[in-house]
């Protein structure tokens, strides 16, 4: 008995040392699989790094296509000319100092004031559109629906992010523009306003899913302080929630603003393509990007023109590149401040 007992322990014994992989040990499989895990991880590190490394690098290397072409304008035009020029006037018979953008001229104008104001008269309407309604939307979602109405309205919000700026810029113009013009009573049927309406559709998906990420990340100790303090639902929203997120919400507007700066097709089809410098929300204005997109592929290579195309371009660039730059900082030092 005391000599089969002993086989059969030595047998356990065995069968608890040896693996299911050839009769090799666990502890000795480990060690031969150990050296793998660490290489591939160290794969996976390296390709992680380059893939970062190479967005710095095409970022720096955009900047630097943009500016080689653009740093060509000021060889061949006097830098005041992007501000405006004394031109002659054939029907007032004098000459006047007039700021326009009209490149087919005998004598080109190559003014970015009215683009500037085409621009932000489109960008700045359309992003506080998109504001109101997409921080409605945020605090609906996030402090107010169900489980079960979040799950329907979440993909349907994710769902119009997704579609192609052509498709709401035709909508705009063949449908938003007319009942605009019918109910105000419109000169222009294609304005900067009907045109900040259709780039706020493309604006209000990120706000709003941005500033619903900076709710749901403030804390539930905060709530529950603010309940147990006797706030109501609505006053620990003012009070407590919105004020806690205020830094997340900024950066999503300003990550809104620079989607909207920087829209090209719903600019191109409902503002109406007329470099004006105005005011006049209601006046027909063209855009950066849409006088890129319009006369960039016409245009000779190489010569003012062409280089004057690249500098709107730059300037934008950089426009936009600033603006990502100033909400990331803001949206690190909110991670940092709710960490605290």
């Amino acid at each position: 008995m005391s000599i089969s007992a002993e086989r059969k322990g030595g047998n356990n014994a065995s069968q608890g040392e040896v693996g299911s992989l050839g009769g090799v040990p666990a502890f000795t499989r480990q060690a031969l699989l150990a050296p793998r895990i660490l290489i591939g991880e160290r794969i996976l590190e390296t390709l992680v790094l380059l893939a970062g490394l190479s967005t710095v690098v095409i970022i720096a290397l955009i900047f630097v296509f943009l500016f080689k072409e653009a740093v060509f304008f000021f060889k061949t035009a006097n830098p005041l000319h992007l501000i405006g020029q004394q031109v002659y006037d054939l029907w007032d018979e004098k000459t006047s100092f007039k700021i326009i953008w009209q490149t087919v001229s005998n004598e080109p104008k190559y003014s970015l004031i009215p683009l500037f104001c085409g621009s932000f008269l489109v960008s700045l309407p359309a992003t506080l559109i998109a504001a109101v309604f997409g921080i409605g939307s945020a605090v609906y979602l996030s402090e107010i629906a169900s489980s079960k109405t979040r799950e329907i309205l979440k993909p349907a919000l994710e769902l119009l992010a997704g579609i192609p700026s052509v498709v709401i810029g035709f909508f705009v113009l063949m449908v938003v523009a007319s009942l605009v013009q019918h109910w105000l009573g419109l000169k222009f049927r294609l304005n900067a306003f009907v045109g900040a309406i259709g780039v706020a559709l493309a604006t209000f998906p990120i706000i709003a899913t941005l500033s619903e990420d900076a709710l749901r990340a403030v804390p539930s100790e905060l709530r529950q302080a603010s309940y147990a303090l006797g706030a109501t639902r609505w006053q620990t929203i003012i009070e407590t929630v919105l004020p806690a997120a205020v830094s997340g919400i900024s950066a999503s507007i300003i990550l809104g603003f620079g989607r909207a700066l920087g829209e090209t097709m719903i600019a191109l089809m409902a503002t109406g393509n007329a470099a004006l410098v105005t005011g006049n929300i209601f006046s027909s204005v063209r855009t950066m990007t849409a006088t890129n997109a319009s006369e960039l592929g016409e245009v000779v290579e190489g010569s003012e023109h062409y280089a004057a195309l690249f500098l709107v371009g730059a300037v934008l660039f950089t426009l936009t590149f600033i603006l990502n730059v100033v909400a990331e900082m803001i949206l690190s030092r909110m991670r940092r401040n709710l960490r605290m």
